[in-house]
């Protein structure tokens, strides 16, 4: 019996190291494998072309865009609190070179309908019709990217008609407004204009109208 111990220990001592002679060279093939993969994903991420992330970054925030838009809204005139409909459709095309000048960004056209009429509010036989062109200035708002605000600059001809002819007058416009981004393509516009036609009384306007981008 005491010439067994010794040979029992032998075959555990044995057995163990054949264990680890097996077990070692795996986990240390496991942990290079491992380096190597973590290095590989690594060099994958930094041989990527700095022109892919400004790509990606550009067609995020494209320096070039198109706009058309329809608004109404509603004239206070002066004297008093007159309140007289008005339309207004046109397109805006904002130009990456201008975005960091101080008047604006976006060059647009419009025309725009208002009512002349000495009553009523929708329509009347007397119209205002101007066509205007203007320079949009877009900028952001702290601490929202679905919100920007923007100034608008414009100058025009309105004509009266109605009368036994029509009468044209220089008409000039300056608004301020706030935009809510739906989408990249979807807008709502909210604005108030102030509005001076040569030889009649300043007025207001408040208007909100839907704008297509693309």
């Amino acid at each position: 019996m005491i010439a067994l111990v010794p040979l029992q220990r032998m075959e555990v001592s044995s057995l163990s190291a054949h264990r680890l002679s097996v077990v070692l060279p795996l986990v240390a093939l496991a942990f290079l494998t491992l380096k190597a993969t973590s290095a590989h994903c690594k060099n994958s991420n930094s041989d990527l072309p700095p022109s892919a992330t400004a790509s990606a970054s550009s067609e995020e925030a494209p320096s070039t865009s198109t706009d058309l838009f329809v608004m109404a809204g509603s004239d206070i005139d002066r004297p008093g609190l007159l309140p007289r409909a008005n339309y207004n459709i046109g397109i805006g095309h904002t130009l990456g070179f201008l975005k960091k000048d101080p008047i604006g960004d976006e060059l647009t056209f419009g025309y725009t309908y208002e009512n002349a009429g000495t009553h009523g509010f929708l329509h009347t036989p007397y119209g205002e019709h101007t066509e205007q062109i203007g320079v949009m200035k877009n900028f952001s708002l702290p601490k929202t990217k679905i919100w920007t605000g923007y100034t608008w600059i414009q100058e025009g001809v309105t004509s009266y008609t109605g009368s036994s002819h029509v009468l044209n007058r220089l008409d000039s416009g300056l608004s301020i407004g706030a935009i809510v981004h739906l989408s990249f393509h979807s807008s709502i516009w909210i604005q108030e204009t102030y509005s001076k036609v040569v030889t009649v009384p300043w007025y207001t306007t408040s208007s909100i109208g839907y704008t297509y981008s693309w």
